[in-house]
């Protein structure tokens, strides 16, 4: 197996430190960033040869394209790019604070944007590469108490799609991934909640705070076969555009889509009734 060079945002925990470490058993390379150096002072110290931490904040769109510049600058190319810094935020749309909105759409979003960015003329110049882009099945389906969640991952999903047409003629693939619930920090760790407003109480916004607490059961998702799903997509030829991981995920995005296209379906008259008459 060719040994390959990854470079992976938010490595500290979740699908990004699972995916480090099976990389690295594997035999690759991985730089990954980290804002807490702290966090991954073990892999340093176990892989001081394969593994490299970049110090990141990723919403520092110049500090985050001078370590893409940097790997590989260092390392000759960088064959996988991971988009994976992101984190949860939940509360009703009117309980988040303006500070919260900025700071999430800065990291699940626009970072995201920036990464892709800053590696296609690399991956360009080297005649390929893979972009694989951590989203959810709620850049599909969405839940209250999610909307700045789900704003983030709905526009990913069209940004990362538009740019798949445009770079694939380069030899460079890219694939969506969509995980349903899993055993990580994510969820039970890493998530923010918003300040809550009585006006809510009950109300299908706060949801969540169930599904939140681990007494009320786990999620069904393995990280780590997750993990190993999305390294084995990346021998996958062409690259799957989208890949949806879990069972409850899948069932769920199915069911919304066949409601979605029967909504549509429904309208086709009215959608024929707004064009110009046939021949003007």
């Amino acid at each position: 197996m060719t040994e390959r060079t990854w470079l992976i945002t938010g490595v500290s925990s979740g699908f990004g430190r699972r995916l480090t470490e099976q990389l690295l058993d594997r035999g690759d390379r991985v730089v990954g960033t980290v804002r807490n150096p702290d966090a991954v002072a073990d892999l340093v110290t176990a892989h001081p040869d394969r593994f490299r931490a970049e110090i990141l904040d990723v919403r520092d769109t110049t500090a985050l394209r001078a370590a893409v510049d940097r790997t590989v600058e260092d390392f000759g190319r960088i064959d996988v790019a991971v988009s994976n810094a992101g984190y949860g935020l939940f509360g009703a749309a009117e309980e988040l604070a303006d500070q919260q909105i900025d700071d999430m759409i800065a990291t699940n979003l626009t970072a995201s944007i920036q990464l892709i960015r800053a590696v296609i003329p690399h991956m360009r110049t080297a005649g390929g590469g893979r972009i694989i882009q951590l989203s959810s099945y709620g850049g599909q389906v969405t839940f209250p108490g999610n909307s700045l969640y789900h704003a983030t991952k709905w526009g990913i999903e069209g940004f990362a799609e538009a740019v798949a047409q445009e770079i694939a003629p380069f030899g460079i693939g890219v694939t969506i991934v969509e995980p349903g619930g899993a055993r990580t920090e994510f969820r039970y760790r890493g998530a923010q909640v918003a300040d809550p407003l009585p006006a809510y109480d009950g109300n299908p916004a706060h949801a969540f705070h169930r599904m939140l607490d681990p007494a009320n059961g786990l999620a069904p998702g393995d990280p780590a076969r997750m993990a190993t799903a999305i390294i084995d997509s990346v021998d996958t030829t062409p690259a799957p555009l989208r890949l949806v991981l879990g069972s409850q995920a899948l069932t769920s995005t199915l069911e919304t889509l066949r409601h979605r296209i029967a909504g549509f379906e429904a309208q086709t008259d009215l959608a024929a009734a707004t064009d110009y008459p046939a021949g003007q």
